[in-house]
Protein backbone atom coordinates (compact mmCIF):
# COMPACT_ATOMS: atom_id res chain seq x y z
CA UNK A 1 0.00 0.00 0.00
CA UNK A 2 1.83 3.30 -1.40
CA UNK A 3 -0.77 5.65 -1.13
CA UNK A 4 -1.34 7.79 2.36
CA UNK A 5 -4.66 9.28 3.82
CA UNK A 6 -3.91 12.76 2.63
CA UNK A 7 -4.49 11.19 -0.81
CA UNK A 8 -7.69 9.15 -0.38
CA UNK A 9 -9.11 12.27 1.86
CA UNK A 10 -8.22 14.45 -1.34
CA UNK A 11 -9.39 11.78 -3.96
CA UNK A 12 -13.36 12.50 -2.38
CA UNK A 13 -12.72 16.20 -2.24
CA UNK A 14 -13.50 16.18 -5.69
CA UNK A 15 -15.40 12.94 -6.50
CA UNK A 16 -17.84 14.23 -3.16
CA UNK A 17 -17.18 17.96 -3.37
CA UNK A 18 -20.33 19.34 -2.77
CA UNK A 19 -21.71 16.33 -0.37
CA UNK A 20 -21.26 16.43 3.53
CA UNK A 21 -18.14 15.45 5.64
CA UNK A 22 -18.36 16.63 8.89
CA UNK A 23 -21.74 17.88 10.63
CA UNK A 24 -21.83 19.24 14.42
CA UNK A 25 -24.30 20.50 16.16
CA UNK A 26 -23.95 23.98 14.70
CA UNK A 27 -22.08 23.82 11.52
CA UNK A 28 -21.17 21.61 8.67
CA UNK A 29 -18.84 21.12 5.95
CA UNK A 30 -18.39 19.71 2.48
CA UNK A 31 -15.41 17.72 1.26
CA UNK A 32 -14.45 20.73 -1.25
CA UNK A 33 -14.92 23.04 1.69
CA UNK A 34 -12.75 20.76 4.14
CA UNK A 35 -10.14 20.18 1.92
CA UNK A 36 -9.61 24.24 0.60
CA UNK A 37 -9.83 25.01 4.73
CA UNK A 38 -7.17 22.11 5.64
CA UNK A 39 -4.93 23.35 3.02
CA UNK A 40 -5.40 26.90 3.93
CA UNK A 41 -4.52 25.94 7.38
CA UNK A 42 -1.60 23.74 6.45
CA UNK A 43 0.57 26.87 4.88
CA UNK A 44 -0.99 29.05 8.05
CA UNK A 45 1.08 26.13 10.70
CA UNK A 46 3.93 25.55 8.16
CA UNK A 47 4.69 29.61 8.19
CA UNK A 48 4.35 28.83 11.94
CA UNK A 49 7.48 27.03 11.66
CA UNK A 50 5.95 23.66 12.22
CA UNK A 51 8.23 20.95 10.83
CA UNK A 52 7.98 17.04 9.56
CA UNK A 53 7.54 15.17 12.70
CA UNK A 54 6.46 18.06 15.06
CA UNK A 55 4.10 17.17 17.81
CA UNK A 56 0.81 19.11 17.22
CA UNK A 57 -1.47 18.72 20.61
CA UNK A 58 -5.25 20.11 20.39
CA UNK A 59 -6.97 20.44 24.23
CA UNK A 60 -10.10 20.95 23.48
CA UNK A 61 -13.83 19.10 23.30
CA UNK A 62 -15.07 18.28 19.76
CA UNK A 63 -15.66 20.36 17.47
CA UNK A 64 -14.96 21.17 13.55
CA UNK A 65 -12.03 23.12 14.02
CA UNK A 66 -10.99 20.03 15.79
CA UNK A 67 -11.58 18.04 13.24
CA UNK A 68 -10.24 20.11 10.52
CA UNK A 69 -7.33 21.35 12.91
CA UNK A 70 -6.53 17.42 12.43
CA UNK A 71 -6.33 17.17 8.54
CA UNK A 72 -4.47 20.35 8.56
CA UNK A 73 -1.14 18.97 11.01
CA UNK A 74 -1.54 16.02 8.53
CA UNK A 75 -0.87 17.75 5.43
CA UNK A 76 1.75 19.44 6.90
CA UNK A 77 3.12 16.15 8.31
CA UNK A 78 3.21 16.76 11.82
CA UNK A 79 2.26 14.26 14.31
CA UNK A 80 -0.95 15.22 15.60
CA UNK A 81 -1.17 13.86 19.60
CA UNK A 82 -4.06 14.98 20.92
CA UNK A 83 -4.74 15.51 25.20
CA UNK A 84 -8.08 14.33 26.86
CA UNK A 85 -9.83 17.78 27.63
CA UNK A 86 -10.98 16.00 30.44
CA UNK A 87 -7.80 15.61 31.74
CA UNK A 88 -6.22 17.75 35.29
CA UNK A 89 -3.72 19.98 34.80
CA UNK A 90 -1.17 17.36 36.52
CA UNK A 91 -2.81 14.90 34.13
CA UNK A 92 -2.37 17.03 30.73
CA UNK A 93 1.02 18.24 31.91
CA UNK A 94 2.29 15.08 32.76
CA UNK A 95 0.97 14.00 28.53
CA UNK A 96 2.46 17.13 27.04
CA UNK A 97 5.60 16.53 28.91
CA UNK A 98 6.37 13.21 27.18
CA UNK A 99 4.89 14.45 23.43
CA UNK A 100 7.00 17.61 23.87
CA UNK A 101 4.43 19.02 21.25
CA UNK A 102 5.38 22.44 19.05
CA UNK A 103 2.09 23.79 19.30
CA UNK A 104 -0.92 23.12 21.64
CA UNK A 105 -4.17 24.36 20.26
CA UNK A 106 -6.66 25.02 23.01
CA UNK A 107 -10.29 25.65 23.20
CA UNK A 108 -11.47 28.40 25.59
CA UNK A 109 -12.56 26.66 28.88
CA UNK A 110 -8.57 24.84 28.62
CA UNK A 111 -6.89 28.24 28.52
CA UNK A 112 -5.76 28.40 31.53
CA UNK A 113 -4.63 24.94 31.60
CA UNK A 114 -3.16 25.54 28.60
CA UNK A 115 -1.00 29.02 29.65
CA UNK A 116 -0.30 27.03 32.52
CA UNK A 117 1.75 24.40 30.76
CA UNK A 118 2.89 26.94 28.33
CA UNK A 119 4.35 28.49 31.59
CA UNK A 120 6.94 25.60 32.17
CA UNK A 121 7.97 25.12 28.43
CA UNK A 122 8.41 28.07 27.38
CA UNK A 123 9.64 26.58 23.89
CA UNK A 124 5.97 25.39 22.77
CA UNK A 125 3.28 27.81 21.12
CA UNK A 126 0.01 28.08 23.09
CA UNK A 127 -3.00 28.99 20.62
CA UNK A 128 -6.45 29.34 20.87
CA UNK A 129 -8.17 26.41 18.22
CA UNK A 130 -10.49 28.96 17.00
CA UNK A 131 -7.55 30.92 15.18
CA UNK A 132 -7.89 28.37 12.49
CA UNK A 133 -11.49 29.58 11.78
CA UNK A 134 -9.52 32.48 9.98
CA UNK A 135 -8.66 30.08 7.22
CA UNK A 136 -12.11 28.81 6.32
CA UNK A 137 -12.42 30.53 3.10
CA UNK A 138 -9.05 31.73 2.49
CA UNK A 139 -7.24 30.40 -0.95
CA UNK A 140 -4.52 27.37 0.15
CA UNK A 141 -1.00 28.46 -1.75
CA UNK A 142 -0.82 25.35 -3.93
CA UNK A 143 2.15 24.37 -2.84
CA UNK A 144 2.82 20.32 -3.65
CA UNK A 145 2.20 17.55 -0.68
CA UNK A 146 5.72 16.86 1.15
CA UNK A 147 7.83 13.80 -0.78
CA UNK A 148 8.85 12.66 2.82
CA UNK A 149 4.82 12.09 3.96
CA UNK A 150 4.68 8.20 3.02
CA UNK A 151 2.90 5.45 4.02
CA UNK A 152 4.72 4.78 7.25
CA UNK A 153 4.98 8.70 8.11
CA UNK A 154 3.61 8.66 12.19
CA UNK A 155 -0.34 10.06 11.48
CA UNK A 156 -1.43 10.45 15.42
CA UNK A 157 -0.38 9.62 18.92
CA UNK A 158 -3.79 8.51 20.69
CA UNK A 159 -3.68 7.49 24.31
CA UNK A 160 -4.79 4.69 25.74
CA UNK A 161 -8.10 4.60 28.17
CA UNK A 162 -6.02 4.50 30.88
CA UNK A 163 -7.23 1.31 32.52
CA UNK A 164 -3.48 0.91 34.10
CA UNK A 165 -2.62 4.71 35.19
CA UNK A 166 -1.13 7.23 32.76
CA UNK A 167 -2.28 6.49 29.29
CA UNK A 168 0.54 5.24 27.04
CA UNK A 169 0.54 6.97 23.17
CA UNK A 170 -0.14 4.71 20.92
CA UNK A 171 1.33 5.72 17.75
CA UNK A 172 -0.60 5.33 14.47
CA UNK A 173 0.44 5.53 10.67
CA UNK A 174 -1.04 6.16 7.65
CA UNK A 175 0.00 2.74 6.72
CA UNK A 176 -1.55 0.97 9.89
CA UNK A 177 -4.86 3.54 9.49
CA UNK A 178 -5.98 2.33 5.78
CA UNK A 179 -4.93 -0.81 6.48
CA UNK A 180 -7.30 -1.56 9.46
CA UNK A 181 -9.83 0.77 7.01
CA UNK A 182 -9.38 -1.61 4.21
CA UNK A 183 -9.81 -4.71 6.54
CA UNK A 184 -13.34 -3.21 7.76
CA UNK A 185 -14.22 -2.52 4.50
CA UNK A 186 -13.67 -6.10 3.64
CA UNK A 187 -15.85 -7.69 6.42
CA UNK A 188 -18.45 -4.80 5.94
CA UNK A 189 -18.57 -3.81 2.71
CA UNK A 190 -22.96 -2.72 2.45
CA UNK A 191 -22.53 -0.80 5.91
CA UNK A 192 -19.32 1.17 4.79
CA UNK A 193 -20.88 2.14 1.48
CA UNK A 194 -21.42 5.99 1.81
CA UNK A 195 -21.41 5.79 5.74
CA UNK A 196 -23.10 8.19 7.86
CA UNK A 197 -21.83 7.64 11.39
CA UNK A 198 -22.54 9.30 14.89
CA UNK A 199 -19.24 9.73 16.77
CA UNK A 200 -19.86 9.43 20.06
CA UNK A 201 -16.38 9.30 21.54
CA UNK A 202 -14.09 12.60 22.03
CA UNK A 203 -11.51 13.14 19.30
CA UNK A 204 -8.61 12.43 21.59
CA UNK A 205 -9.58 8.62 22.01
CA UNK A 206 -9.43 5.90 18.70
CA UNK A 207 -13.32 5.88 19.10
CA UNK A 208 -13.31 9.61 17.94
CA UNK A 209 -10.19 10.36 15.76
CA UNK A 210 -10.10 6.89 13.99
CA UNK A 211 -13.74 6.86 13.30
CA UNK A 212 -13.71 10.53 12.00
CA UNK A 213 -10.61 9.59 9.88
CA UNK A 214 -12.08 6.41 8.56
CA UNK A 215 -15.48 7.90 7.33
CA UNK A 216 -13.19 10.80 5.50
CA UNK A 217 -11.00 7.83 3.78
CA UNK A 218 -14.14 6.67 3.19
CA UNK A 219 -16.35 8.88 1.06
CA UNK A 220 -19.04 9.02 4.32
CA UNK A 221 -20.07 11.98 6.90
CA UNK A 222 -19.07 12.12 10.51
CA UNK A 223 -22.03 13.33 12.88
CA UNK A 224 -20.66 15.14 16.10
CA UNK A 225 -22.91 16.27 19.17
CA UNK A 226 -21.77 18.54 22.08
CA UNK A 227 -22.45 15.70 24.10
CA UNK A 228 -24.68 12.89 24.27
CA UNK A 229 -27.91 12.97 24.36
CA UNK A 230 -30.26 9.84 23.76
CA UNK A 231 -33.12 12.18 22.45
CA UNK A 232 -30.91 14.27 19.94
CA UNK A 233 -29.03 11.27 18.83
CA UNK A 234 -32.21 9.45 18.34
CA UNK A 235 -33.43 12.60 16.03
CA UNK A 236 -30.40 12.42 14.32
CA UNK A 237 -30.87 8.96 13.16
CA UNK A 238 -34.06 9.65 11.83
CA UNK A 239 -33.56 12.89 10.41
CA UNK A 240 -30.25 12.66 8.62
CA UNK A 241 -30.09 8.72 8.09
CA UNK A 242 -27.78 7.62 10.12
CA UNK A 243 -26.18 4.18 8.77
CA UNK A 244 -23.82 3.05 11.59
CA UNK A 245 -24.48 3.34 15.45
CA UNK A 246 -21.11 2.55 17.44
CA UNK A 247 -20.35 2.82 20.93
CA UNK A 248 -20.06 1.37 24.36
CA UNK A 249 -23.39 -0.31 26.23
CA UNK A 250 -24.90 2.85 28.19
CA UNK A 251 -25.42 5.02 24.86
CA UNK A 252 -27.82 2.47 23.48
CA UNK A 253 -29.47 1.79 26.99
CA UNK A 254 -29.93 5.38 27.39
CA UNK A 255 -31.61 5.47 23.96
CA UNK A 256 -33.71 2.60 24.68
CA UNK A 257 -35.15 4.45 27.64
CA UNK A 258 -36.07 7.70 25.92
CA UNK A 259 -39.90 7.79 25.03
CA UNK A 260 -39.35 8.50 21.42
CA UNK A 261 -37.20 5.06 20.96
CA UNK A 262 -40.02 2.98 20.37
CA UNK A 263 -41.61 5.88 17.41
CA UNK A 264 -38.38 6.74 16.11
CA UNK A 265 -37.48 5.30 12.19
CA UNK A 266 -34.39 3.41 12.39
CA UNK A 267 -34.70 1.87 9.02
CA UNK A 268 -31.56 3.52 7.60
CA UNK A 269 -29.02 1.53 10.04
CA UNK A 270 -27.21 -0.80 8.84
CA UNK A 271 -24.84 -1.67 11.64
CA UNK A 272 -24.90 -1.32 14.82
CA UNK A 273 -21.62 -2.32 17.10
CA UNK A 274 -21.24 -2.25 20.05
CA UNK A 275 -17.91 -2.83 22.53
CA UNK A 276 -16.23 -1.85 25.57
CA UNK A 277 -18.66 -3.97 27.94
CA UNK A 278 -21.04 -7.18 27.84
CA UNK A 279 -24.14 -6.03 26.30
CA UNK A 280 -26.98 -7.19 28.40
CA UNK A 281 -29.80 -9.56 27.43
CA UNK A 282 -32.52 -6.80 28.10
CA UNK A 283 -30.70 -4.50 25.70
CA UNK A 284 -30.47 -7.23 22.67
CA UNK A 285 -33.98 -8.02 22.96
CA UNK A 286 -34.77 -3.86 23.04
CA UNK A 287 -32.84 -3.72 19.78
CA UNK A 288 -34.19 -7.35 18.56
CA UNK A 289 -37.45 -5.91 18.39
CA UNK A 290 -36.93 -2.88 16.27
CA UNK A 291 -35.52 -4.92 13.58
CA UNK A 292 -32.07 -4.95 14.39
CA UNK A 293 -28.92 -7.05 15.71
CA UNK A 294 -26.07 -6.02 18.22
CA UNK A 295 -22.39 -7.09 16.48
CA UNK A 296 -20.50 -7.36 19.43
CA UNK A 297 -17.31 -6.37 18.74
CA UNK A 298 -13.34 -6.42 20.53
CA UNK A 299 -10.13 -4.13 19.88
CA UNK A 300 -7.92 -1.87 21.63
CA UNK A 301 -5.99 1.26 20.68
CA UNK A 302 -3.14 -0.72 20.13
CA UNK A 303 -4.86 -2.63 17.23
CA UNK A 304 -6.84 0.26 15.55
CA UNK A 305 -9.21 0.22 18.18
CA UNK A 306 -11.47 -2.63 16.56
CA UNK A 307 -10.30 -6.46 15.32
CA UNK A 308 -13.16 -8.68 15.54
CA UNK A 309 -17.07 -7.85 14.88
CA UNK A 310 -19.24 -10.43 15.75
CA UNK A 311 -20.55 -11.47 11.67
CA UNK A 312 -24.42 -10.91 11.65
CA UNK A 313 -25.88 -14.26 11.61
CA UNK A 314 -23.39 -15.28 14.22
CA UNK A 315 -24.24 -12.12 16.24
CA UNK A 316 -28.15 -13.70 16.19
CA UNK A 317 -27.18 -16.63 17.56
CA UNK A 318 -24.33 -16.40 19.90
CA UNK A 319 -24.51 -12.62 20.50
CA UNK A 320 -22.13 -12.78 23.41
CA UNK A 321 -19.20 -13.72 21.00
CA UNK A 322 -17.08 -11.10 19.16
CA UNK A 323 -16.45 -12.75 15.41
CA UNK A 324 -13.58 -14.44 14.97
CA UNK A 325 -11.27 -11.66 13.50
CA UNK A 326 -11.81 -9.73 10.11
CA UNK A 327 -10.26 -11.04 6.69
CA UNK A 328 -7.03 -9.60 7.48
CA UNK A 329 -7.22 -9.68 11.01
CA UNK A 330 -5.84 -13.18 13.00
CA UNK A 331 -7.12 -13.52 16.05
CA UNK A 332 -5.39 -15.99 18.72
CA UNK A 333 -4.77 -17.05 22.42
CA UNK A 334 -2.18 -18.30 24.12
CA UNK A 335 -1.11 -19.52 27.44
CA UNK A 336 1.70 -18.52 29.95
CA UNK A 337 4.18 -19.68 27.76
CA UNK A 338 3.09 -18.11 24.65
CA UNK A 339 1.60 -21.35 23.26
CA UNK A 340 -1.09 -21.21 21.29
CA UNK A 341 -4.05 -22.57 23.10
CA UNK A 342 -6.61 -24.87 21.50
CA UNK A 343 -10.48 -24.20 21.32
CA UNK A 344 -12.37 -23.83 24.78
CA UNK A 345 -9.24 -23.31 26.75
CA UNK A 346 -8.70 -19.33 28.31
CA UNK A 347 -6.02 -17.63 27.28
CA UNK A 348 -4.77 -14.05 26.61
CA UNK A 349 -5.86 -12.75 23.31
CA UNK A 350 -3.33 -11.74 20.53
CA UNK A 351 -4.23 -9.91 17.51
CA UNK A 352 -2.17 -9.81 14.03
CA UNK A 353 -3.35 -7.55 11.44
CA UNK A 354 -2.88 -4.34 9.21
CA UNK A 355 -4.15 -1.76 12.09
CA UNK A 356 -1.87 -2.97 14.73
CA UNK A 357 0.06 -0.06 15.89
CA UNK A 358 3.73 1.26 14.88
CA UNK A 359 4.46 0.57 18.85
CA UNK A 360 4.24 3.01 22.32
CA UNK A 361 5.69 7.01 21.65
CA UNK A 362 8.90 7.18 23.28
CA UNK A 363 8.47 3.65 24.80
CA UNK A 364 10.37 0.77 23.28
CA UNK A 365 10.44 -1.33 26.21
CA UNK A 366 6.26 -1.17 26.87
CA UNK A 367 6.67 -1.53 22.96
CA UNK A 368 8.51 -4.92 22.86
CA UNK A 369 6.45 -6.12 25.50
CA UNK A 370 3.68 -6.26 23.33
CA UNK A 371 4.63 -6.64 20.08
CA UNK A 372 6.03 -10.35 20.09
CA UNK A 373 6.84 -12.47 16.84
CA UNK A 374 4.07 -10.39 15.03
CA UNK A 375 1.13 -10.76 17.24
CA UNK A 376 0.26 -7.67 19.46
CA UNK A 377 -0.01 -9.32 22.98
CA UNK A 378 -3.61 -7.43 24.68
CA UNK A 379 -3.53 -8.35 28.38
CA UNK A 380 -6.85 -9.43 27.71
CA UNK A 381 -8.16 -12.92 28.50
CA UNK A 382 -10.52 -14.57 26.20
CA UNK A 383 -11.27 -18.23 24.99
CA UNK A 384 -12.25 -19.34 20.85
CA UNK A 385 -14.72 -22.10 20.52
CA UNK A 386 -14.64 -24.41 17.84
CA UNK A 387 -15.61 -22.50 15.10
CA UNK A 388 -12.93 -19.86 15.93
CA UNK A 389 -15.41 -17.26 17.39
CA UNK A 390 -13.82 -15.05 20.11
CA UNK A 391 -15.34 -14.56 23.62
CA UNK A 392 -13.69 -11.73 25.52
CA UNK A 393 -13.89 -12.90 29.31
CA UNK A 394 -11.67 -10.14 31.19
CA UNK A 395 -8.75 -7.98 31.42
CA UNK A 396 -6.36 -10.51 33.09
CA UNK A 397 -5.09 -7.76 35.37
CA UNK A 398 -9.14 -7.92 36.71
CA UNK A 399 -8.87 -11.31 37.86
CA UNK A 400 -9.31 -11.42 41.35
CA UNK A 401 -6.75 -13.61 43.05
CA UNK A 402 -8.86 -15.20 46.20
CA UNK A 403 -7.11 -17.96 48.22
CA UNK A 404 -5.51 -18.91 45.23
CA UNK A 405 -8.48 -19.12 42.87
CA UNK A 406 -8.92 -16.97 39.89
CA UNK A 407 -12.05 -14.99 39.72
CA UNK A 408 -13.25 -13.50 36.60
CA UNK A 409 -14.31 -9.76 37.61
CA UNK A 410 -16.90 -10.01 34.33
CA UNK A 411 -18.48 -13.10 35.27
CA UNK A 412 -19.55 -11.61 38.59
CA UNK A 413 -20.24 -7.94 37.03
CA UNK A 414 -22.62 -10.04 34.67
CA UNK A 415 -24.67 -12.18 37.13
CA UNK A 416 -25.03 -9.21 39.49
CA UNK A 417 -26.11 -7.51 36.93
CA UNK A 418 -29.08 -9.29 36.11
CA UNK A 419 -30.73 -8.40 39.51
CA UNK A 420 -33.61 -6.18 39.41
CA UNK A 421 -32.70 -2.57 40.63
CA UNK A 422 -28.87 -3.05 39.50
CA UNK A 423 -28.12 -0.06 36.36
CA UNK A 424 -24.34 -0.59 37.10
CA UNK A 425 -21.91 -2.56 38.42
CA UNK A 426 -18.11 -2.77 38.41
CA UNK A 427 -16.52 -5.49 40.88
CA UNK A 428 -13.11 -5.11 41.74
CA UNK A 429 -10.72 -6.48 44.57
CA UNK A 430 -10.79 -5.91 48.28
CA UNK A 431 -8.25 -6.99 51.16
CA UNK A 432 -8.86 -9.76 52.68
CA UNK A 433 -7.11 -10.91 56.02
CA UNK A 434 -8.41 -14.66 55.11
CA UNK A 435 -7.84 -14.61 51.18
CA UNK A 436 -5.44 -11.85 50.37
CA UNK A 437 -8.09 -10.18 47.99
CA UNK A 438 -12.11 -10.96 47.77
CA UNK A 439 -14.51 -9.69 45.31
CA UNK A 440 -16.61 -5.96 45.70
CA UNK A 441 -19.31 -4.76 44.15
CA UNK A 442 -19.86 -0.90 43.45
CA UNK A 443 -23.02 -0.80 42.41
CA UNK A 444 -25.33 2.19 40.72
CA UNK A 445 -28.89 0.97 41.70
CA UNK A 446 -30.86 4.72 41.98
CA UNK A 447 -34.13 3.15 43.93
CA UNK A 448 -32.29 0.98 45.94
CA UNK A 449 -31.51 -2.79 46.44
CA UNK A 450 -31.76 -5.46 49.24
CA UNK A 451 -28.50 -7.04 49.54
CA UNK A 452 -29.45 -10.32 51.73
CA UNK A 453 -31.50 -10.80 48.31
CA UNK A 454 -28.61 -10.06 46.14
CA UNK A 455 -26.21 -12.26 47.53
CA UNK A 456 -28.84 -15.50 47.38
CA UNK A 457 -29.08 -14.57 43.71
CA UNK A 458 -25.15 -14.86 43.48
CA UNK A 459 -25.13 -17.76 45.67
CA UNK A 460 -27.64 -19.56 42.77
CA UNK A 461 -25.38 -18.52 39.74
CA UNK A 462 -22.02 -18.33 41.39
CA UNK A 463 -19.28 -20.64 43.01
CA UNK A 464 -19.19 -19.83 46.73
CA UNK A 465 -15.78 -18.20 46.45
CA UNK A 466 -16.65 -16.04 43.59
CA UNK A 467 -19.69 -14.61 45.37
CA UNK A 468 -19.02 -10.30 46.64
CA UNK A 469 -18.38 -9.71 50.55
CA UNK A 470 -18.53 -6.18 50.16
CA UNK A 471 -21.01 -4.25 48.52
CA UNK A 472 -21.08 -0.25 48.00
CA UNK A 473 -24.61 0.61 46.86
CA UNK A 474 -24.53 4.11 45.28
CA UNK A 475 -27.12 6.35 44.21
CA UNK A 476 -24.61 7.96 41.57
CA UNK A 477 -23.91 6.57 38.38
CA UNK A 478 -20.09 4.61 38.36
CA UNK A 479 -17.23 7.29 37.09
CA UNK A 480 -16.19 6.67 33.39
CA UNK A 481 -13.06 6.84 31.29
CA UNK A 482 -13.26 9.18 28.28
CA UNK A 483 -14.18 6.12 26.03
CA UNK A 484 -17.26 5.72 28.19
CA UNK A 485 -16.05 2.54 30.21
CA UNK A 486 -16.50 2.38 33.94
CA UNK A 487 -13.19 3.70 35.47
CA UNK A 488 -12.06 1.17 37.44
CA UNK A 489 -8.85 2.62 38.61
CA UNK A 490 -11.01 5.54 40.31
CA UNK A 491 -13.33 2.94 42.01
CA UNK A 492 -10.23 1.09 43.27
CA UNK A 493 -9.03 4.82 44.86
CA UNK A 494 -12.29 4.86 46.03
CA UNK A 495 -12.90 2.04 47.85
CA UNK A 496 -8.99 0.99 48.70
CA UNK A 497 -9.85 0.72 52.44
CA UNK A 498 -13.67 -1.43 51.67
CA UNK A 499 -11.96 -4.30 54.31
CA UNK A 500 -11.62 -1.20 57.09
CA UNK A 501 -14.61 1.04 55.81
CA UNK A 502 -17.76 -1.57 54.50
CA UNK A 503 -19.57 -4.51 55.96
CA UNK A 504 -18.80 -7.90 55.10
CA UNK A 505 -22.53 -9.07 53.78
CA UNK A 506 -21.69 -12.68 53.55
Amino acid sequence: MNGTLIDAIKWWATERRDELAIVTSHDRVTYGELGTWADAACDWLIGLGLQAGDRVSIYATNSLEWCVMSQAVMRAGGLLAPVNPRFTLSEASHVVGRYEPRFIFHDRDRTEHAVAIGETAPGIGILPLDEISRFRHATPSGRPRDPAIGPDTPVVIIGTSGSTGYPKGVVYSHRTMLGGFADLALAAARAVEHPRVMVFGPLCTSAGYYVLTEMLVYGGTAYFEDSFDPAKALRRVETDRITILMGVPVFFERMVACESFASTDLSSIRMLQSGGARVSRQLLEAWMQRGLVFQQMYGQTEAGGCATINPVADAVKFPEKCGRGMPLTRIATIDADGNFCPPGVPGEIVIKGPAVMVGYWCDPEATAQVLVDGWLRTGDLGVLDENGLLTMLDRIKDIIISGGMNISAAEVERVISEFPGVDEVAVIAAKDERFGETPMAAIYAPGGIEIPALIAHCCKHLSDYKVVRYVAVRDEPLPRLAAGKISKPELRKQYADAHLTLPKVR
